[in-house]
Order: structure tokens, then C-alpha cells, then sequence
């Protein structure tokens, strides 16, 4: 059933747009967790490598710029807003904007594609918030679904799989091991996400779910589904392999050359960059493999049009398209929101 939406607002993480931003940034992340300042001054390095900028607020910025476009092209005619949970834009501050300006009813396209806590139930957590904030007066916010299995998100990053592999050496390109890697999380949240009758794990199944789908796109039978980006105490499980360690493995088992297509992310923000192209690049260049990282989809003009086709399903009544087995949540034609006890936030390490 069709619905009408007066806006869509975009929200994100948020990120530091200068040297002075870095260190509040990351209490805004890291508040409540117990993590040591002198873990918070060791991830600060990352951002000052790069002048304290992190890419994902100005990658918003354009996604919301391709998005107004496809919606000036295809309708339907909605102001596009961004807010952020961690950094400016705030999601509050976005919010009092919005009801200033009249809005009444908003739909919510998270940057995540995900199920599990911090990549579907946070961002409702954060709409709840902000919400509260402003009051009687905030408008009806609807979070549109998990999109992991789009068939538009698909076709772009077997297209950046396919560029990937045409930068490797001729010799290396039919036997380059193909790798995907999503950001980790503690195994007992993987274990939560999704309701309970589904039988959790819903994250990692649906990063594998994503990967089979995008290797079949590109023709390969064998392929590695890892993780990155691991920020919690060492005595904490998390998911695992790690993708520097899987590249050690591949280099122990033979493998010359590698491409990693980081599935799990929409936009090349700083984990990408200084996980994969730092940190994983560096370490295959110590094993002699030969390199090459595919590029996350949020450039492709095909991701601006899947977020319209989202809003389509809402405002139009657009058959969803879903590609995979593995089921996705979250609002869809019939406004069905997740189980009220999915992906139930869970208690934070105190990183010692």
C-alpha cells in the first residue's frame, strides 16, 4: 500500500572534517563503551594521516546530490536532508530543520544494507532519539529496508569487481583469489541480529548471501568471505578471519594475486581506505601478491537510482526487488516495521 513522504532524509555515521574534529568524534563514537584513551589516540592517527578529513560526509553529500537528480528525473518530487549520528550534520539538528520547514512525515534511507544492531536497529535508535529531541513536533520518520540483495547494488560492484581484476597483471586476472570483506562485530552480536524466530546471525548470513550473489555476477566459483575493521578488546570474539591474516593464508596456499571488494560498505569512507588500502595492501606487498580493491557502489549512478526505486516501494507501491534467499527486513509496501526484539543491542565491553 502506497503512502505519501514529504522528504527523505539521509542518515549516516558522520565523520571529522578537520584536525580539531577527530578527538570529539570519537567520544561521540566510542561514549558509553569504556574504550582507553590511548586507543582513542591510536584511531586518531588514522584520521590525522589523512588531515582529519574523512571522506564520508562529502561521499554523502554527492549521494544526496545524485539522488536529488534521479528524483528531479523520476519523481517523486522530495527535498533530500542529511543527518549524521556521530558528527554535523547531527541527525537532531537535521530534524528541527525538517519540522521548521515544515515537514510532516519523512522516509529514512540509512547508509547501511545491513541487519544486526549497528547496522539496522542503531539507526532506528537514532531516529527514536532524535525524534525525542524535538518533540511533538518532529515528523513521522519511516526507515526504508535492508537493500543488501538489490539487484541494482549487485550489478555495481560486479561491475567494480570486473574493473578491479582488469588492474592486475595480464598473467594474474583468471587466478586472482576473489575476497570480500564486511566490518566485523562481536560473534555474540552476530549471533542476536535478527529476530528471534529467524534465528539470528542474520549480519553474517547476509554478507555471505551478498557475496555469493556478486561473485556469480562476475563468473567466480570460489571466492572468501572475511572481515576488517575489528575495534573491540582482544579477549572479546569477534568475527574472524581478519583480511590482513586471510592474506598471509592465500600467500601460504600459493595465490599470486588477490582482489577484495568490500561488500560490506556502501561508500569508500576511512575504514576502506586505511584498512584495505593501506593497511591489506601493504601486507600483500610484503607477500608478493599482486593487489587490487574493487570500489564500493555508492559513486555508481545505479546506487542514487536504487535509493529512488526504495522510495518507489513506499510512496508507489513498487514491487520490492530482492535477489537472494536470505531474508532482509524493514519496511516495505505494507509498512511492516522489524520485530520489536530484533537485533537487541548488546552490553559493551569495557575494552581493558
Amino acid at each position: 500500500m502506497a503512502r505519501a513522504a514529504d522528504a527523505l532524509l539521509l542518515l549516516s555515521f558522520g565523520g571529522p572534517e578537520g584536525p580539531d574534529d577527530v578527538l570529539p568524534f570519537l567520544e561521540n563514537v566510542t561514549r558509553g563503551r569504556g574504550v582507553p584513551p590511548e586507543r582513542l589516540a591510536e584511531v586518531a592517527q588514522h584520521y590525522l594521516h589523512f588531515g582529519g578529513v574523512s571522506p564520508i560526509n562529502a561521499l554523502n553529500r554527492d549521494l544526496i546530490a545524485a539522488v536529488e537528480r534521479e528524483l528531479a528525473a523520476t519523481g517523486p518530487r522530495l527535498p533530500v536532508y542529511f543527518g549524521n549520528r556521530n558528527w554535523h550534520p547531527m541527525v537532531e539538528d537535521t530534524l528541527a530543520r525538517m519540522s521548521a520547514d515544515g515537514i510532516r512525515s519523512a522516509l529514512v534511507f540509512p547508509t547501511s544494507a545491513w541487519g544486526g544492531y549497528s547496522g539496522c536497529r542503531q539507526y532506528d535508535e537514532d531516529i527514536v532519539r532524535a525524534r525525542a529531541a524535538v518533540g511533538s513536533e518532529a515528523p513521522e520518520l519511516v526507515k526504508l529496508r535492508q537493500y543488501f540483495d538489490h539487484p541494482l547494488l549487485v550489478a555495481a560492484f560486479a561491475d567494480a569487481i570486473r574493473t578491479a581484476r582488469d588492474t592486475l597483471p595480464a598473467e594474474h586476472r583468471e587466478v586472482a583469489r576473489l575476497v570480500f570483506t564486511a566490518h566485523s562485530v562481536p560473534v555474540s552480536a552476530d549471533a542476536a541480529a535478527g529476530p528471534p524466530s529467524d534465528g539470528g546471525r542474520l549480519y553474517s548470513r547476509q554478507v555471505a548471501e551478498a557475496a555469493r550473489l556478486c561473485a556469480a555476477a562476475t563468473g567466480f566459483d570460489e571466492y572468501d568471505v572475511v572481515w576488517q575493521s575489528r575495534s573491540g578488546p582482544p579477549h572479546i570474539p569477534w568475527l574472524e578471519p581478519d583480511i590482513v591474516d586471510h592474506l598471509e593464508a592465500l600467500a601460504d596456499k600459493g595465490f599470486e594475486s588477490v582482489i577484495v571488494c568490500p561488500v560490506g560498505f556502501v561508500s569508500d569512507h576511512l575504514e576502506v581506505i586505511w584498512d584495505l588500502d593501506n593497511e591489506a595492501a601493504e601486507k600483500a606487498g610484503e607477500l608478493g601478491l599482486s593487489f587490487a580493491r574493487a570500489a564500493t557502489p555508492g559513486t555508481d549512478p545505479r546506487f542514487a537510482e536504487m535509493v529512488v526505486e526504495l522510495i518507489g516501494e513506499h510512496v508507489r507501491g513498487v514491487p520490492p526487488r530482492m535477489l537472494g534467499t536470505v531474508p532482509g527486513y524493514g519496511c516495505t509496501t505494507d509498512g511492516a516495521p522489524c520485530a520489536v526484539d530484533c537485533c537487541a543491542p548488546q552490553r559493551r565491553p569495557s575494552g581493558r
